[in-house]
């Protein structure tokens, strides 16, 4: 079992081992665990000596973003950013937390980016209690989201200025790579928001007012993002079909071409075969001059038949 712990005195802030953090005395102490393994549970059951159904919303395999209130303590799962490789369907990693007046254990199981901005602020005296902690965390997880949603709104942008039929295959790629993490973010964000929002109204002596706000940014912010990752994936869907339409543009348009060719060779088709036939009877055989002559009356045929294509208009 892994992790870190910190205690926070009236004097100082002061990292502690994790297995030392539950005797220790601080007016608030956090406690983060990592690990994929039994041992955690046996550690949150023997030692921290919580129930089964916190210790299964801790240690779960698969969750999603939601908060529940247990005797006077907060339960909450969120999803951040993570720079650990994640499956396109689940890409964001989740941390979970059991949160009251004086004391908050979290555990993981993949490393998330928001825990180095919450060990910065714990280590430079910005967190004094469990709301400030809750708060800091939602706060960083949905500033490190936010450019990346970002980001994939500006890759359909630069999609949308730069659709053409001969780009049709890359674009669709990229297009498809934006909606796809479009849907795994939004899968995500919109419970969270309903968490968040869930949390700020709990009734708990330990938020207080500042925290709520700061936690109710942090919903609005997950809201909004949810919304924008809806209008990328509807965005995605219309450029997918514009990019289908130009497609069959391009594969009609050869098609006509294909078929003004094949009606330019028809007619010559049949007359170098009428007068390619190895019987007696052909006129002119003999002459010297009647393959030029054909020749050229094949030339005109083409030509005249070139010229009514242009006329109505089938080159364009």
């Amino acid at each position: 079992m892994s992790g870190f712990a910190y205690r926070v005195t009236a004097d100082a802030v002061e990292e502690i081992a994790p297995r030392d953090a539950l005797a220790c005395a601080a007016e608030f102490v956090w406690i983060h665990l990592t690990s994929r393994d039994e041992e955690v549970q046996a550690w949150l059951r023997d030692h921290a000596a919580l129930d089964h159904f916190t210790i299964d919303a801790l240690t779960a395999l698969e969750t999603r973003p939601r908060c529940e209130q247990v005797d006077g303590a907060a339960l909450l799962n969120l999803r951040g950013m993570t720079q650990a490789q994640m499956a396109s369907s689940d890409p964001l990693a989740s941390i979970r937390m059991r949160a009251d007046g004086r004391r908050v254990i979290s555990v993981t199981r993949l490393p998330l980016d928001a825990l180095d901005a919450a060990r910065a602020a714990m280590e430079a005296g910005q967190i004094r209690d469990a709301g400030d902690l809750i708060a800091t965390l939602a706060t960083a997880i949905t500033e490190q989201l936010d450019p990346h949603v970002a980001q994939l709104g500006d890759s359909l942008d630069d999609c949308e200025e730069q659709l053409d039929p001969r780009a049709a295959f890359e674009l669709r790629r990229s297009v498809s790579a934006a909606r796809r993490k479009a849907i795994g973010y939004r899968r995500f964000l919109y419970p969270q928001r309903v968490a968040l929002e869930k949390l700020a109204g709990l009734p708990v002596a330990w938020l207080s007012d500042e925290d709520r706000l700061h936690i109710n940014a942090a919903a609005d912010r997950a809201a909004r993002m949810a919304e924008e990752l809806e209008s990328i994936r509807e965005r995605a869907a219309l450029i997918h079909e514009a990019l289908t339409d130009l497609r069959a543009e391009v594969i009609d348009q050869r098609s006509l071409l294909i078929a003004v060719v094949a009606m330019i060779f028809l007619p010559l088709t049949f007359i170098t075969g009428l007068f390619g036939m190895n019987v007696d009877g052909i006129p002119y055989a003999r002459h010297p001059e009647s393959f030029w002559v054909i020749t050229g009356f094949s030339l005109a045929v083409a030509a005249g038949v070139g010229l009514y294509f242009v006329r109505r208009h089938w080159f364009r």
